[in-house]
């Protein structure tokens, strides 16, 4: 009667670690695709990023070459204004 009791028992533990290790293996599985669910999310992320990185880099182009027009025209400035200095200078020169 014991010896039956304790076969008994035996059977419902084994049967109880089986179902532990069925919800660990379903566990393990769900993980693995709630990692598979963020790769894909991740991987939409940086597809809807993407162009927008390229148009802040291209907008940053613009205004870097937006400077740069700037930067020549300050330059021809100060050349001319360089240009007329010496004109008065020669003039100065030429009459006195």
């Amino acid at each position: 009667m014991l010896l039956l009791l304790l076969l008994q028992l035996l059977q419902l533990l084994q049967q109880l670690l089986l179902l532990l290790l069925m919800l660990l293996l379903l566990m393990l599985l769900l993980l693995l695709l709630l990692l598979r669910l963020l790769q894909q999310l991740l991987i939409l992320l940086l597809l809807l990023v993407l162009p927008l990185l390229l148009l802040l880099l291209l907008l940053l182009l613009l205004l870097l070459l937006q400077l740069i027009l700037l930067l020549q025209q300050l330059v021809l400035l100060l050349l001319l204004v360089m240009l007329v200095l010496l004109l008065h200078c020669y003039c100065y020169y030429y009459y006195s």
